[in-house]
Protein backbone atom coordinates (compact mmCIF):
# COMPACT_ATOMS: atom_id res chain seq x y z
CA UNK A 1 0.00 0.00 0.00
CA UNK A 2 2.84 2.39 0.75
CA UNK A 3 3.58 2.48 -2.99
CA UNK A 4 0.01 3.42 -3.95
CA UNK A 5 -0.50 7.19 -4.29
CA UNK A 6 -3.38 8.59 -2.29
CA UNK A 7 -6.37 9.98 -4.18
CA UNK A 8 -9.86 11.32 -3.30
CA UNK A 9 -11.25 8.52 -1.16
CA UNK A 10 -14.92 7.54 -1.19
CA UNK A 11 -16.24 5.49 1.74
CA UNK A 12 -19.10 3.01 2.05
CA UNK A 13 -21.89 3.88 4.53
CA UNK A 14 -22.36 1.81 7.69
CA UNK A 15 -26.06 1.42 8.54
CA UNK A 16 -27.27 1.34 12.14
CA UNK A 17 -30.59 0.05 13.51
CA UNK A 18 -32.36 2.63 15.66
CA UNK A 19 -35.91 2.19 16.94
CA UNK A 20 -36.66 5.82 15.99
CA UNK A 21 -35.39 5.38 12.41
CA UNK A 22 -37.12 4.71 9.10
CA UNK A 23 -36.30 3.85 5.50
CA UNK A 24 -35.59 7.29 3.98
CA UNK A 25 -31.84 6.75 3.80
CA UNK A 26 -32.56 4.47 0.84
CA UNK A 27 -33.45 7.62 -1.12
CA UNK A 28 -30.21 9.35 -0.18
CA UNK A 29 -27.61 6.58 -0.48
CA UNK A 30 -27.02 4.02 -3.21
CA UNK A 31 -25.98 1.21 -0.85
CA UNK A 32 -29.14 -0.86 -0.14
CA UNK A 33 -30.57 -0.81 3.37
CA UNK A 34 -30.28 -4.06 5.36
CA UNK A 35 -33.84 -5.38 5.49
CA UNK A 36 -37.03 -3.44 6.14
CA UNK A 37 -36.48 -2.51 9.80
CA UNK A 38 -35.92 1.02 11.10
CA UNK A 39 -32.50 2.33 10.09
CA UNK A 40 -31.79 5.52 11.98
CA UNK A 41 -28.18 6.23 11.10
CA UNK A 42 -25.71 5.85 8.25
CA UNK A 43 -22.17 6.38 9.50
CA UNK A 44 -20.52 7.79 6.39
CA UNK A 45 -17.06 8.43 7.82
CA UNK A 46 -16.01 6.55 10.94
CA UNK A 47 -12.67 5.76 12.53
CA UNK A 48 -14.17 3.58 15.26
CA UNK A 49 -12.94 0.13 16.22
CA UNK A 50 -16.45 -1.33 16.13
CA UNK A 51 -17.57 0.43 12.91
CA UNK A 52 -14.57 1.22 10.67
CA UNK A 53 -15.15 2.99 7.37
CA UNK A 54 -13.69 1.25 4.32
CA UNK A 55 -12.64 2.73 0.99
CA UNK A 56 -15.32 2.01 -1.61
CA UNK A 57 -13.28 1.94 -4.81
CA UNK A 58 -9.92 2.43 -6.49
CA UNK A 59 -6.56 0.78 -5.72
CA UNK A 60 -7.10 1.16 -1.94
CA UNK A 61 -10.58 -0.40 -1.96
CA UNK A 62 -11.37 -2.31 1.24
CA UNK A 63 -8.79 -0.61 3.43
CA UNK A 64 -10.08 1.06 6.56
CA UNK A 65 -9.61 4.70 7.44
CA UNK A 66 -7.53 3.54 10.43
CA UNK A 67 -5.16 1.54 8.19
CA UNK A 68 -4.65 4.55 5.93
CA UNK A 69 -3.89 6.83 8.88
CA UNK A 70 -1.45 4.36 10.41
CA UNK A 71 0.47 3.73 7.20
CA UNK A 72 0.44 7.24 5.69
CA UNK A 73 -0.14 9.74 8.52
CA UNK A 74 1.69 12.66 6.93
CA UNK A 75 0.12 12.17 3.51
CA UNK A 76 -3.35 11.77 5.02
CA UNK A 77 -3.28 14.50 7.65
CA UNK A 78 -0.57 16.95 6.60
CA UNK A 79 -0.35 19.72 9.17
CA UNK A 80 -2.63 17.75 11.52
CA UNK A 81 -0.34 14.68 11.66
CA UNK A 82 0.67 13.75 15.19
CA UNK A 83 -2.26 15.55 16.82
CA UNK A 84 -4.75 12.70 16.76
CA UNK A 85 -4.74 9.01 17.72
CA UNK A 86 -7.61 8.50 15.26
CA UNK A 87 -9.50 10.65 12.78
CA UNK A 88 -11.13 13.30 14.98
CA UNK A 89 -14.55 13.53 13.32
CA UNK A 90 -17.48 11.18 12.83
CA UNK A 91 -19.97 11.93 10.02
CA UNK A 92 -23.51 10.57 9.81
CA UNK A 93 -26.86 10.86 8.12
CA UNK A 94 -29.81 10.51 10.52
CA UNK A 95 -33.34 9.47 9.55
CA UNK A 96 -35.32 10.66 12.57
CA UNK A 97 -38.74 9.23 11.70
CA UNK A 98 -39.62 9.32 15.41
CA UNK A 99 -38.20 11.26 18.35
CA UNK A 100 -34.71 10.46 19.55
CA UNK A 101 -34.30 10.17 23.29
CA UNK A 102 -33.82 13.39 25.23
CA UNK A 103 -30.06 13.18 25.68
CA UNK A 104 -26.82 14.96 26.45
CA UNK A 105 -23.16 14.42 25.60
CA UNK A 106 -20.27 15.22 27.95
CA UNK A 107 -17.55 17.70 27.03
CA UNK A 108 -13.86 16.92 26.69
CA UNK A 109 -13.35 18.39 30.17
CA UNK A 110 -15.82 16.04 31.90
CA UNK A 111 -13.31 13.22 32.11
CA UNK A 112 -15.15 11.44 34.93
CA UNK A 113 -17.88 10.62 32.41
CA UNK A 114 -15.67 9.62 29.48
CA UNK A 115 -14.53 6.01 29.03
CA UNK A 116 -10.81 5.56 28.43
CA UNK A 117 -9.84 6.77 24.98
CA UNK A 118 -13.13 8.61 24.38
CA UNK A 119 -13.71 12.29 23.73
CA UNK A 120 -16.55 14.63 24.46
CA UNK A 121 -19.15 15.23 21.80
CA UNK A 122 -19.85 18.63 20.33
CA UNK A 123 -21.95 18.15 17.20
CA UNK A 124 -23.94 19.98 14.54
CA UNK A 125 -26.76 19.20 12.12
CA UNK A 126 -27.70 20.33 8.64
CA UNK A 127 -31.40 19.68 7.95
CA UNK A 128 -31.95 17.90 4.63
CA UNK A 129 -35.67 17.10 4.87
CA UNK A 130 -38.30 18.38 7.29
CA UNK A 131 -42.07 18.73 7.46
CA UNK A 132 -44.52 20.74 9.56
CA UNK A 133 -44.62 18.00 12.20
CA UNK A 134 -40.84 17.98 12.61
CA UNK A 135 -39.41 19.22 15.89
CA UNK A 136 -35.98 19.96 17.30
CA UNK A 137 -35.48 20.27 21.04
CA UNK A 138 -32.22 22.00 21.95
CA UNK A 139 -31.36 23.73 25.20
CA UNK A 140 -33.33 24.39 28.38
CA UNK A 141 -35.96 26.93 29.24
CA UNK A 142 -34.37 29.68 31.37
CA UNK A 143 -34.16 28.88 35.07
CA UNK A 144 -34.54 25.11 34.71
CA UNK A 145 -32.71 23.22 37.48
CA UNK A 146 -31.64 19.63 38.05
CA UNK A 147 -34.47 19.21 40.56
CA UNK A 148 -36.94 20.50 37.96
CA UNK A 149 -35.80 17.78 35.56
CA UNK A 150 -36.00 15.05 38.20
CA UNK A 151 -39.58 16.06 39.02
CA UNK A 152 -40.43 16.24 35.32
CA UNK A 153 -39.14 12.69 34.82
CA UNK A 154 -41.50 11.47 37.53
CA UNK A 155 -44.56 13.06 35.91
CA UNK A 156 -43.52 12.73 32.24
CA UNK A 157 -43.27 16.48 31.55
CA UNK A 158 -39.61 16.72 30.54
CA UNK A 159 -40.47 18.35 27.20
CA UNK A 160 -42.05 21.28 29.08
CA UNK A 161 -38.55 22.31 30.22
CA UNK A 162 -36.91 22.10 26.78
CA UNK A 163 -36.61 24.86 24.22
CA UNK A 164 -37.79 23.77 20.76
CA UNK A 165 -38.52 24.93 17.22
CA UNK A 166 -39.84 23.62 13.90
CA UNK A 167 -36.82 23.06 11.60
CA UNK A 168 -36.72 23.97 7.93
CA UNK A 169 -34.68 22.48 5.10
CA UNK A 170 -31.13 23.96 5.06
CA UNK A 171 -31.19 24.90 8.76
CA UNK A 172 -27.85 24.49 10.50
CA UNK A 173 -27.99 23.68 14.22
CA UNK A 174 -24.91 23.81 16.44
CA UNK A 175 -24.97 21.76 19.66
CA UNK A 176 -22.07 22.30 22.06
CA UNK A 177 -21.38 19.38 24.40
CA UNK A 178 -23.64 19.66 27.43
CA UNK A 179 -26.70 20.80 25.44
CA UNK A 180 -29.85 18.77 26.17
CA UNK A 181 -31.42 17.83 22.83
CA UNK A 182 -33.72 15.62 20.82
CA UNK A 183 -35.27 15.70 17.37
CA UNK A 184 -37.99 13.92 15.48
CA UNK A 185 -39.19 14.11 11.89
CA UNK A 186 -36.20 15.53 9.98
CA UNK A 187 -33.55 13.85 7.88
CA UNK A 188 -30.25 15.46 8.83
CA UNK A 189 -26.53 15.36 8.20
CA UNK A 190 -24.47 15.28 11.39
CA UNK A 191 -20.83 16.21 12.02
CA UNK A 192 -19.42 15.54 15.48
CA UNK A 193 -16.33 14.84 17.49
CA UNK A 194 -15.30 11.21 17.13
CA UNK A 195 -17.21 10.02 20.19
CA UNK A 196 -20.00 7.57 20.94
CA UNK A 197 -20.82 8.74 24.49
CA UNK A 198 -24.51 9.53 24.98
CA UNK A 199 -26.46 9.78 28.22
CA UNK A 200 -30.24 9.38 27.89
CA UNK A 201 -32.31 11.53 30.19
CA UNK A 202 -35.75 10.52 28.90
CA UNK A 203 -37.03 8.21 26.15
CA UNK A 204 -40.68 9.23 25.79
CA UNK A 205 -41.88 6.16 27.79
CA UNK A 206 -41.63 3.85 24.79
CA UNK A 207 -40.57 0.25 24.31
CA UNK A 208 -37.96 -1.10 21.93
CA UNK A 209 -39.78 -3.35 19.44
CA UNK A 210 -36.72 -5.63 19.30
CA UNK A 211 -36.69 -6.31 23.05
CA UNK A 212 -40.15 -5.36 24.24
CA UNK A 213 -38.49 -3.34 27.00
CA UNK A 214 -37.68 0.32 27.54
CA UNK A 215 -34.15 1.39 26.68
CA UNK A 216 -31.77 2.13 29.54
CA UNK A 217 -31.58 5.65 30.88
CA UNK A 218 -28.54 7.30 32.44
CA UNK A 219 -30.36 10.02 34.36
CA UNK A 220 -27.70 10.99 36.90
CA UNK A 221 -24.88 11.00 34.35
CA UNK A 222 -27.01 13.08 31.99
CA UNK A 223 -27.88 15.63 34.67
CA UNK A 224 -24.23 15.83 35.74
CA UNK A 225 -23.17 16.64 32.15
CA UNK A 226 -25.91 19.17 31.34
CA UNK A 227 -24.88 22.76 30.84
CA UNK A 228 -27.77 24.42 32.69
CA UNK A 229 -26.74 27.80 31.32
CA UNK A 230 -27.42 26.59 27.76
CA UNK A 231 -30.84 27.97 26.94
CA UNK A 232 -32.63 27.90 23.58
CA UNK A 233 -30.57 26.85 20.57
CA UNK A 234 -31.92 27.87 17.17
CA UNK A 235 -30.69 27.74 13.57
CA UNK A 236 -27.36 29.44 12.89
CA UNK A 237 -27.04 32.44 10.58
CA UNK A 238 -24.88 31.35 7.60
CA UNK A 239 -21.88 33.57 6.82
CA UNK A 240 -21.52 34.16 3.07
CA UNK A 241 -17.83 33.99 2.13
CA UNK A 242 -18.22 34.00 -1.67
CA UNK A 243 -20.96 34.09 -4.30
CA UNK A 244 -18.97 33.13 -7.45
CA UNK A 245 -18.28 30.70 -9.01
CA UNK A 246 -20.35 29.02 -6.25
CA UNK A 247 -22.18 30.30 -3.20
CA UNK A 248 -19.95 29.47 -0.23
CA UNK A 249 -21.65 29.72 3.16
CA UNK A 250 -19.89 28.99 6.45
CA UNK A 251 -22.34 27.32 8.82
CA UNK A 252 -20.11 26.15 11.69
CA UNK A 253 -16.73 27.22 13.00
CA UNK A 254 -15.67 25.77 16.35
CA UNK A 255 -12.60 24.20 17.95
CA UNK A 256 -13.47 20.79 16.47
CA UNK A 257 -14.76 21.39 12.95
CA UNK A 258 -15.54 23.98 10.31
CA UNK A 259 -18.29 23.38 7.77
CA UNK A 260 -19.18 25.22 4.57
CA UNK A 261 -22.12 24.71 2.22
CA UNK A 262 -21.24 25.12 -1.47
CA UNK A 263 -24.04 25.61 -4.01
CA UNK A 264 -23.61 26.16 -7.72
CA UNK A 265 -23.69 25.00 -11.32
CA UNK A 266 -20.27 26.22 -12.52
CA UNK A 267 -16.92 24.55 -11.72
CA UNK A 268 -15.43 25.53 -8.37
CA UNK A 269 -12.49 24.58 -6.15
CA UNK A 270 -12.72 22.31 -3.10
CA UNK A 271 -10.03 21.20 -0.66
CA UNK A 272 -6.89 22.95 0.53
CA UNK A 273 -3.15 22.36 0.38
CA UNK A 274 -1.50 20.54 3.26
CA UNK A 275 -4.64 19.63 5.19
CA UNK A 276 -7.42 17.02 4.79
CA UNK A 277 -10.92 18.02 3.77
CA UNK A 278 -14.19 16.09 3.71
CA UNK A 279 -16.83 16.46 1.01
CA UNK A 280 -20.46 15.35 1.35
CA UNK A 281 -22.82 15.66 -1.60
CA UNK A 282 -26.34 16.43 -0.36
CA UNK A 283 -27.96 17.36 -3.69
CA UNK A 284 -27.17 16.87 -7.36
CA UNK A 285 -24.07 15.29 -8.83
CA UNK A 286 -20.82 16.09 -10.56
CA UNK A 287 -17.19 15.16 -11.02
CA UNK A 288 -14.12 15.70 -8.88
CA UNK A 289 -10.88 16.12 -10.84
CA UNK A 290 -7.43 15.37 -9.43
CA UNK A 291 -4.16 14.39 -11.05
CA UNK A 292 -5.71 13.85 -14.45
CA UNK A 293 -8.32 11.44 -13.05
CA UNK A 294 -12.06 12.02 -12.70
CA UNK A 295 -14.17 10.79 -9.76
CA UNK A 296 -17.96 10.65 -10.03
CA UNK A 297 -19.74 12.26 -7.08
CA UNK A 298 -23.42 11.60 -6.45
CA UNK A 299 -26.00 12.50 -3.84
CA UNK A 300 -25.09 10.92 -0.50
CA UNK A 301 -21.43 10.30 -1.38
CA UNK A 302 -18.70 11.23 1.09
CA UNK A 303 -15.10 11.78 -0.01
CA UNK A 304 -12.00 12.37 2.06
CA UNK A 305 -9.39 14.48 0.31
CA UNK A 306 -6.07 13.50 1.91
CA UNK A 307 -3.73 16.39 2.71
CA UNK A 308 -1.38 15.32 -0.08
CA UNK A 309 -4.23 15.62 -2.61
CA UNK A 310 -4.76 19.31 -1.82
CA UNK A 311 -7.21 21.45 -3.76
CA UNK A 312 -9.31 19.87 -6.52
CA UNK A 313 -11.68 21.13 -9.17
CA UNK A 314 -15.34 20.14 -8.87
CA UNK A 315 -17.51 20.17 -12.00
CA UNK A 316 -21.25 20.08 -11.28
CA UNK A 317 -23.68 18.37 -13.60
CA UNK A 318 -26.52 20.81 -13.13
CA UNK A 319 -27.20 22.33 -9.71
CA UNK A 320 -25.26 20.74 -6.86
CA UNK A 321 -24.89 21.26 -3.11
CA UNK A 322 -21.78 20.04 -1.28
CA UNK A 323 -20.77 20.26 2.34
CA UNK A 324 -17.04 20.82 2.86
CA UNK A 325 -15.59 20.10 6.30
CA UNK A 326 -12.21 20.93 7.80
CA UNK A 327 -10.50 20.11 11.08
CA UNK A 328 -9.12 23.40 12.46
CA UNK A 329 -5.39 23.61 12.98
CA UNK A 330 -4.19 23.99 16.57
CA UNK A 331 -4.17 27.58 17.74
Amino acid sequence: MSQIPLYPLRFEPIYQYRLWGGQRLANLLTAPLPGDGPIGEAWILSDRDDHPSRVADGPLKGLTLRQLLEQSPEQMLGKLAGRFQRFPLLLKFLDCREMLSVQVHPSDLQTDYLPAGEHGKTEAWVVLEAGPESRIYAGLNPGTTADDLRRALANQTVADHLASFTPKIDDGVFLPAGTVHSLGGPLVFEVQENSDVTFRLYDWDRLDANTGKPRDLQVEQAIACIDFAQTAVGPVAPVIEATKPALRERLFDCDYFRLWRLSGELPFVVGAAGTPRLLVCIAGEGQLEHGGAVYAVGKGDVFLLPAVVGACSFHPRGAVILLEIAVPEAT
